[in-house]
């Protein structure tokens, strides 16, 4: 990349941070929209600890052969099938957790989700996983009602349940969940989170964004057809088109 461009994008980048943070919206994140999502020079970081601290590498770099991964998971979805990593293969999709009684922010950060669900929805490489915190009481049965409920898409949203330690501990170890934005948790439990993460086509954190801010869910989706954009090496409009 040459120099001129390398700080006119890190500039950009700067930028977009402050207007996110203007806008109310927590943690590290990136907003590829705040410098044009055809802009494929706008580098998205890589995120491997609990501080969400950027690092800023490029695709295909020796360096992330290393680098933090979602580790491999099994869980049951909606429709009683089982969801693992294999579905998210070469896939992009956004991270959370929820459970389906909550009354409070789930059903805040599920009308964003929907935003995602319904711009995505003919492109079966963008996914949404998210993972039920109260697996002893959300069914197969329940989960199922709840996505026919609220319009949830099998195979485009899957909603999982399956065993609480197996959970926790990719919420924590994983998604960095418990601790993200500074939310520390002082018992084996942890509070549910209005974070969403964007996770890239090997696994990697590439995202974290406030579900219950619609500017910063308008960002995941720019970021979303920015990463599909660089993976294609099409534009994000001719992505998106």
């Amino acid at each position: 990349m040459k120099l001129s461009l390398l700080i006119t994008t890190k500039i950009k980048q700067v930028l977009a941070s402050s207007v996110l943070l203007l806008l109310g919206s927590t943690g590290a994140m990136t907003a590829t929209a705040a410098c044009g999502a055809d802009d494929l020079a706008y580098q998205i970081p890589y995120y491997n600890s609990k501080e969400f601290t950027p690092h800023w590498i490029e695709s295909g770099s020796k360096e992330l052969s290393d680098f933090h991964q979602i580790p491999p998971f099994s869980f049951i979805n909606q429709d009683g099938e089982e969801v693992s990593e294999k579905d998210f293969e070469n896939k992009i999709y956004v991270a959370g957790f929820f459970f389906s009684t909550c009354p409070g922010i789930c059903p805040m950060i599920r009308s964003k989700l929907a935003k995602v669900q319904e711009t995505f929805i003919d492109n079966d490489n963008v996914k949404i996983l998210q993972h039920s915190i109260r697996p002893h009481t959300d069914t197969v049965e329940l989960l199922k009602a709840y996505a026919d409920k609220n319009g949830i898409v099998s195979k485009k949203w899957h909603l999982a349940t399956g065993e609480r330690d197996a959970i926790y501990s990719l919420a924590k170890s994983a998604y960095f969940a418990s601790d993200d934005l500074g939310n520390l948790q002082n018992t084996e439990d942890f509070l549910h989170t209005e974070s969403l993460l964007l996770i890239d086509q090997n696994r990697h954190i590439r995202g974290i964004y406030n579900g219950l801010n619609s500017a910063s869910v308008d960002y995941l989706i720019a970021d979303i057809k920015a990463l599909e954009a660089q993976g294609t090496g099409l534009t994000s409009k001719e992505v998106a088109e």
